[in-house]
């Protein structure tokens, strides 16, 4: 009956024991793995997170590189048009117009137009002026351009621009016109200024299809 006793305590005695190394063995495995897996976690989140935080900084960095290189790129064009295309073209409103007899000899005829910037910003004159010579007879002609490449015409406040009509004069005091005004429309606009035909000009030789208008440039 001792013997009994003995041997049941002995085998409740090593399954404890077994109970409790098992037990150990499980904890230690369990820390050893909470503790890998920490730092697998750890690693993993310092890489993902340098690694999306790098990613996101480059994003961001190349949106920001793209979007300053759009707008550099714009600002070139911009400044292009500025310069030359991005400056936007000068309103009638903001040029000072005049007339006047530009005749070299006695037989070439010509007349400076000239137009002078009085905005506050610079603009674009660049092209051909629309012009319309008005006659006696209260009839408006319209002049035809000559052959010549507009020349970039960018204007500073108070800078200038001339376009010139040419024609040749008529001698014979037997001209088929009588030029009263001329109607100038500067490049790229719709409204018009009236100017008088310069005193003194020669007579025009031919008709007002004979007269052609050259392409705007500075006078600088």
């Amino acid at each position: 009956m001792k013997n009994t006793r003995v041997t049941a305590l002995a085998a409740v005695s090593l399954a404890a024991a077994l109970s409790l190394t098992a037990c150990g063995g499980d904890d230690s495995g369990s820390d050893t793995s909470s503790k890998g897996s920490s730092t697998s976690n750890s690693s993993s989140s310092n890489g993902d997170g340098k690694s999306e935080a790098g990613s996101g900084s480059g994003s961001s960095e190349a949106g920001k590189q793209s979007g300053s290189g759009e707008d550099t790129k714009t600002e070139a064009a911009g400044g292009t048009n500025k310069a030359g295309a991005k400056a936007t073209f000068c309103k009638t409103e903001d040029l000072a117009i005049d007339a006047r007899d530009a005749a070299p000899d006695e037989n070439t005829g010509r007349i400076d137009i000239t137009m002078v910037n009085r905005g506050s910003a610079t603009c674009s004159a660049t092209g051909f002026a629309g012009v319309d010579i008005k006659d006696a007879d209260h009839t408006s002609s319209p002049i035809e351009r000559g052959q010549a490449q507009p020349r970039i015409t960018t204007l500073k406040p108070g800078d200038a621009a001339v376009f010139n009509l040419a024609y040749e004069i008529d001698n014979s005091g037997e001209s088929l016109t009588s030029p009263t005004h001329i109607l100038v429309t500067p490049p790229n606009e719709t409204h018009t200024v009236t100017l008088k035909w310069p005193a003194g000009a020669g007579d025009i030789k031919g008709a007002y299809t004979d007269v052609q208008v050259y392409p705007t440039h500075t006078t600088k």
